[in-house]
């Protein structure tokens, strides 16, 4: 049985049993029975992280250990709300530092406590504790945000837009022009990938 800890570019956390290709963490979610409760996050450290480095080991979901989550690639784990980790991503996580100093200073400095606060405000509704979403001109974002168009979850990639499966993305379908759509990817890090910050996105696609 696939366990509960896929998450989606809606930042829902799903069971599905297609693979991810990177791994995050919000700290322990789980009980002893590798059972999500009704808390989705336990700390606003959210990171996004490579599956292996340096030789580690961990069996998923030990109890008193955070919950692995995982994505189907960056650009997902970016529109859930989760930044480069500052340890196995050490490269990715100082470029994105460096552009939220150059694109989101008015939201606090570049600093990881500062970047979680105001990730934390931009990704998550204080009142329904959901995810927080916008809405914006479609041509006015960047490659490698998500938008929601008729509750299917879309990358921005080029002229066309993906949609989402958890095993990869569909058949693509032209951007339209001039049409306002909702945004899901928080709206700092969309300044972040409008200034040059290049999300890795998986190429197999869905059948």
């Amino acid at each position: 049985m696939a366990l509960h800890n896929r998450v989606t570019p809606f930042g829902e956390i799903i069971a599905t049993p297609a693979r991810g290709t990177m791994m995050g963490n919000r700290g322990i979610l789980h009980d002893e029975n590798k059972t999500l409760g009704r808390k989705r996050w336990a700390h606003n450290n959210w990171v996004n992280c490579v599956l292996s480095f340096h030789d580690r080991r961990r069996t998923i979901m030990t109890l008193g250990r955070y919950t692995e989550l995982f994505f189907l690639d960056e650009a997902v784990a970016l529109a859930a709300g989760h930044r480069p980790c500052g340890e196995c991503r050490r490269g990715r996580y100082r470029a994105y530092m460096d552009l939220w100093a150059a694109t989101c200073a008015d939201l606090g400095p570049a600093t990881p406590k500062d970047v979680d606060r105001a990730l934390q405000r931009a990704r998550v509704d204080p009142k329904t504790r959901s995810q927080r979403r916008y809405d914006a001109a479609l041509d006015s974002l960047p490659d490698g945000a998500f938008i929601a168009l008729d509750e299917t979850a879309y990358l921005i990639h080029g002229n066309s837009l993906l949609p989402y499966d958890p095993q990869g993305y569909g058949r693509a379908i032209a951007r339209r022009h001039g049409t306002l759509v909702t945004v899901l990817t928080p709206e700092p890090t969309v300044r972040i990938l409008a200034a040059g910050y290049r999300p890795t996105v998986h190429t197999q696609r869905s059948s």
